[in-house]
């Protein structure tokens, strides 16, 4: 792998210290998210236990704009690689997700705006500026994956489990000034199951970001380093794994250097596609989002087979050339939740993601019969 000296001399750099190290709780579900040892609201940052790792996708899942943190801590052994799939990870493994806000204003009222990812140096996120709303913890245990979502506390010192989740109101301030009152949604455990069960057969849980072609990109927390080579280097990753430019590459949505149809793809694919694949939980709409899906299965000139109202009165899914006729758009667009898309997970629009994907269809040739 690519500079391993300078890569041992990083991974050291990256270690956090904390009162209480980071914990595997094989049967528990402690009250407190510090407990777990991952991530600890502290001396004005966001703190990473020891052997925490942060890590970030090449185009991250819409969730009504909040910024997020992802670490993976593995306490024995490894990850084992998969070329499509989620990796499989040994049982002890957590991984955490962090959603937090910009704060708009110098105090906290519950205006939150929205701007680039945030990153961690030394160890620890900054919070100065930031309001954070919960944490989600996927844990690995002896019978599958467990979710559970964790709620901070009004004074931000820690989070509490709420297993029922929570709803917090806010308000959104746009840049183009524009105030949106909106629901944050907390989802409580089952409704987390309804998106990690990606098997509609099996209903097992599984991650769905740590998959190889969202993470083959420049590591945002290790400058220099392809993020697959970082997780191999630092022993998080193991099996076949090719050398990274043969590796399924997902690209940055918001990169308008690289070609529309890829971005527009995976958008759809890291929004969309956990539901929206052949054995998950919307294989009975006949779409799939997945990255090599085509044709009629893609939503091209696909009649809806389940969308009843949700259809907005449009004909096809895609009607190459006419955003406004297609029936994802509308589903994009609408914030009505018996049409919306995705179902759970957002309650205002994605304005920058309809843009995209409208035009996309746009520019799409063809008719549809």
């Amino acid at each position: 792998m690519r500079k391993l000296a300078a890569l041992l001399v990083l991974l050291l750099a990256a270690c956090g210290s904390q009162e209480t190290p980071p914990t595997f709780h094989s049967d528990s579900n402690p009250q407190q998210l510090s407990d777990w040892g991952m991530v600890t609201a502290r001396d004005g940052a966001l703190q990473l236990g020891e052997g925490v790792t942060p890590y970030d996708l090449a185009t991250p899942l819409f969730t009504d704009y909040a910024l997020k943190l992802r670490t993976v801590w593995i306490p024995q052994g490894a990850a084992t690689y998969t070329a499509n799939d989620a990796f499989d990870f040994p049982v002890g493994t957590v991984l955490t997700k962090t959603f937090f806000y910009p704060i708009k204003g110098d105090a906290w009222t519950g205006a939150v705006t929205y701007g680039v990812e945030h990153t961690v140096e030394g160890g620890a996120m900054s919070l100065s500026g930031y309001r954070l709303m919960e944490t989600r913890i996927l844990v690995r245990r002896a019978d599958g994956w467990n979710a559970l979502p964790y709620v901070w506390n009004d004074d931000q010192t820690d989070a509490v489990l709420k297993r029922t989740g929570a709803v917090i109101p806010l308000t959104l301030h746009r840049p183009d000034g524009r105030a949106e009152s909106f629901a944050y949604v907390v989802p409580n455990a089952n409704q987390c199951a309804a998106c990690h069960a990606t098997n509609a057969n099996t209903k097992e849980i599984a991650p769905i970001g740590p998959k190889a072609r969202h993470l083959n990109k420049p590591s945002t927390f290790s400058p220099a380093f392809n993020q697959l080579d970082y997780w191999i280097a630092a022993g998080l990753l193991t099996g076949n794994v090719s050398d990274g430019a043969a590796v399924q590459k997902s690209a940055d949505w918001t990169d308008k250097s690289l070609p529309l149809a890829a971005r527009a793809r995976t958008y759809l694919d890291i929004n969309c596609s956990h539901c929206h694949n052949p054995g998950g939980a919307a294989d009975t709409s006949g779409l799939d989002l997945e990255p090599d899906a085509a044709g009629p299965a893609l939503g091209r000139c696909k009649s809806p087979i389940a969308a009843g109202s949700g259809s907005g009165g449009r004909p096809f899914d895609i009607v190459p050339g006419h955003p406004e006729q297609s029936i994802t758009v509308f589903r994009m667009e609408t914030t009505d939740p018996g049409a919306m898309m995705p179902e759970l997970g957002r309650s205002t629009t994605h304005d920058e993601g309809v843009a995209l994907i409208a035009e996309w269809i746009a520019r799409m040739e063809g008719v549809c019969g």
